[in-house]
């Protein structure tokens, strides 16, 4: 399922959206110009590595310069590639400007780097020791679609949906498309578990940034700026004129 659209129309323009893709596109421009032992050396500086972190004395014997605790942030705005980067981009366009909209530039980037970091400590705790590198802004995004599964669940979402190769376009509430899109998530990630068959996705840091996303939610949310939430809309809904 790709979204293309959703029905919540944003009151202010998304600076920090706009600011978190550019910078994301900039550091991947970056890597282009790496060859591929400078990337990996790079992957494995900024991208967020387990054992690491888990095992920061052995780590440091093996090469790395530090613990690399700076990684929880850092490994966000790097990709692995250019359909990485394109579709984190796009579900963070269609699913962001919503959340900004509540919460306001400065809090929404608080929110998004700690759904971020939470995304990979959510990862750390079923990697324990993995030497592999996690890069990309998949963590944060899911942090923001579960935010929005609280604030919006009337939403619709226009979405492609492809049946035996032939793409068709169809509206669906946004509940359905989270729902099924996590639940995803927590099946890719158990068979992944159980089947010890890497896919060479974060499945648990994805369902781990959409938790964490939920759970901070009500810290961060300003009700003066929810002007299409659930609750205002309900609210308008049973408004009744005496």
């Amino acid at each position: 399922m790709i979204p293309l659209k959703d029905s919540i129309p944003n009151v202010f323009r998304p600076y920090t959206v706009w600011a978190l893709i550019s910078v994301n596109a900039l550091v991947f421009i970056y890597t282009l110009g790496l060859d591929t032992i400078h990337l990996a050396r790079f992957f494995h500086l900024y991208g967020v590595v387990p054992a690491r972190l888990t095992h920061p004395e052995l780590a440091m014997m093996a090469g790395y310069p530090d613990a690399g605790y700076y990684t929880l942030v850092t490994h966000m705005f790097i990709h692995g590639g250019f359909l990485h980067f394109l579709l984190n981009s796009w579900m963070m366009w269609i699913f962001a400007d919503n959340i900004e909209d509540v919460m306001g530039p400065v809090r929404f980037l608080l929110f998004y780097v700690l759904c971020g970091a939470g995304a990979l400590t959510t990862h750390i705790l079923f990697n324990f020791d993995s030497p592999v590198p996690v890069v990309g802004a998949s963590g944060a995004i899911a942090g923001v679609m579960g935010a929005y599964l609280l604030l919006y669940p009337h939403s619709r979402v226009i979405t492609v949906f492809p049946i035996i190769f032939i793409p068709y376009i169809i509206e669906i509430p946004a509940v359905i498309f989270l729902g099924v899109w996590f639940m995803i998530q927590i099946v890719s990630a158990l068979w992944s578990d159980v089947s010890g068959a890497g896919s060479g996705v974060a499945w648990w840091a994805h369902a781990g940034g959409f938790v964490v996303g939920m759970v901070l939610l009500p810290l961060f949310k300003n009700k003066k700026r929810c002007y299409h939430c659930y609750e205002m809309v309900r609210r308008k809904k049973n408004f009744i004129l005496e």
